[in-house]
């Protein structure tokens, strides 16, 4: 490594001279207040964008559990209204069948007192 030292020194001074001018005050680009409001309008109609499609979300999420929900309750609904059809169609039976030993019983009572009036006689 050789070490000149007057060289040190310049590269120090070329260093600051582009630093000077790196930070030197320049007059902003004409289209700069017109870019940076029109970067503005594209952030904020975003947000909105973004905000609209939130709630949009929001209100399809609410939609589908609405219907999900209403369509369960329908399903119960309907199978209760089964299941009382059921229950009705068993207890028609049920009575038809007491209506059918009732009538045999009686049945049954008559001939017997009718035998017992034959027998007694």
């Amino acid at each position: 490594m050789d070490f000149e030292p007057g060289k040190e020194f310049e590269s120090a001074k070329e260093f600051e001279q582009e630093l000077r001018q790196a930070l030197e005050r320049r007059p902003a680009p004409p289209s700069l207040k017109h870019r940076l409001m029109e970067k503005r309008r594209q952030l904020q109609a975003e947000r909105v964008r973004n905000a609209t499609m939130l709630w949009q979300r929001m209100a399809a999420a609410l939609l589908l559990t609405a219907a999900l929900a209403g369509g369960f309750a329908w399903h119960s609904h309907q199978e209760r209204i089964e299941e009382q059809a059921r229950g009705e169609a068993a207890r028609q039976q049920v009575l038809t069948a007491l209506r059918i030993t009732s009538r045999a019983l009686n049945q049954m009572n008559r001939q017997l007192s009718a035998r017992g009036r034959d027998g007694q006689e």
